[in-house]
């Protein structure tokens, strides 16, 4: 399942404000007559689940909170996949990177990011949109990188979370 916009054809499934499409699903191509179930984050590990099991009209817990978490960094901050794994004291940020891959596409996810500041690769020019219109520090790009796509400055953009008495989740 993927985030798709709301009004899309009358298929999507509205969840606590956002939308998850259960007939869009990103796969990667498979052999005539072959079938694959997708990867799936369970228990705090990444397991295979087929579609059947996984209701449409429900996120995965830690998903969700994987989301919640997303929604709480502020415009001009970010946090990494492991941040948002520590702030909930559970999984990794393989998981938590693998729910923003699945479900992150209507929440700010240009805000979770590897901790060496790269752009999400194949969104950079979203990203950066994002950045600049937030006034997210950035770092300018060597002549050497890739692309000379800039970077997150992770010193000065990192959110630490705040205070993490009522608004812990």
């Amino acid at each position: 399942m993927v985030a798709c916009p709301v009004d899309t054809l009358g298929h999507q499934g509205a969840i606590r404000g956002r939308t998850v499409c259960p007939k869009r699903t990103a796969r990667a191509r498979v052999e005539p007559g072959r079938r694959s179930a997708p990867l799936s984050v369970g228990s705090g590990s990444m397991g295979r689940m087929s579609e059947e099991s996984l209701p449409s009209d429900a996120l995965p817990d830690y998903a969700e909170r994987v989301l919640e978490v997303a929604e709480m960094i502020p415009a001009g901050r970010v946090m990494t996949y492991g941040d948002v794994a520590e702030w909930l004291e559970e999984g990794g940020p393989r998981q938590v990177g693998r729910v923003m891959a699945l479900y992150g596409g209507a929440v700010p996810w240009w805000r979770v990011i590897r901790a060496d500041g790269v752009l999400l690769p194949g969104h950079e020019l979203d990203a950066l949109g994002h950045y600049r219109a937030e006034g997210t520090p950035l770092r300018e790009a060597s002549r050497a990188s890739e692309g000379h796509t800039p970077r997150v400055d992770m010193k000065r953009a990192r959110w630490d979370g705040g205070e993490r008495g009522q608004d812990h989740i």
